[in-house]
């Protein structure tokens, strides 16, 4: 019997931003190795890139 395979959601892009005053402001970290354009999953515990796989760890 396989087992379920859970169901990613992606993150709609104009979520990742926050309006503040006249400006626009990014709420999420650039990968520092894939450059602008390619933003980091934040988790409780770590930041990682979904494309290279590069990881933060927070303490």
């Amino acid at each position: 019997m396989a087992a379920k395979k859970q169901e990613s959601t992606k993150v709609k892009r104009h979520e990742c931003y926050e309006v503040k005053g006249d400006k626009v402001v990014l709420q999420k970290r650039h990968c520092p190795r894939c450059g602008p354009g390619v933003l980091m999953a934040e988790h409780k515990d770590r930041a990682a890139c979904g494309k290279c796989g590069y990881t933060e760890f927070r303490k």
